[in-house]
């Protein structure tokens, strides 16, 4: 009998001990445990540790999105994603129609920070390259702007 309960005890010490080890790969078990609370269904996470972040790269809702974590407190930073035109806000996606009718849509991406979400989209024609960032929900700032040779 105290050989059955020394092989259980040493069989769960050797348990509990695998499973709270630390990874060599720097990601947080917090930031990690925040993440499974955040985006409960998500699939296919993958990790990129950075000095200041933790990003995730990650499927929900069968699109792909990125997930900020704060290194020092593992807290949400920013979610962010790809997005067509088509699901911008109307004013903003009226303005690019109007305002910018002789570009193409090279990349459009939403990052939702707390209670704030923001806009950047990239335009190209053939001379030139817009960045645009959306000041609220009804216009469009030049963030960056180049010239093709």
């Amino acid at each position: 009998m105290k050989k059955q309960i020394l092989a259980l005890v040493m069989m769960l010490t050797v348990a509990f001990t695998s499973a709270f080890a630390a990874k060599d790969d720097g990601i947080s078990q917090y930031t990690i445990a925040s993440f499974k609370k955040d985006f409960v269904s998500a699939t296919n996470a993958s990790w990129q540790v950075q000095p200041v972040y933790t990003k995730v790269t990650f499927t929900f809702n069968d699109q792909v999105m990125f997930a900020y974590y704060s290194k020092d407190n593992n807290e949400l930073l920013a979610v962010v994603r790809n997005i067509p035109s088509t699901q911008l806000p109307i004013k903003l996606f009226t303005s690019l129609k109007k305002e910018y009718n002789g570009y193409w849509i090279t990349s459009l991406f939403e990052i939702a920070k707390q209670d704030e979400t923001s806009y950047y989209i990239t335009l190209e024609k053939s001379d030139e390259t817009l960045v645009l960032e959306a000041k609220g929900i009804n216009e469009w700032v030049v963030y960056k702007k180049t010239k093709k040779d």
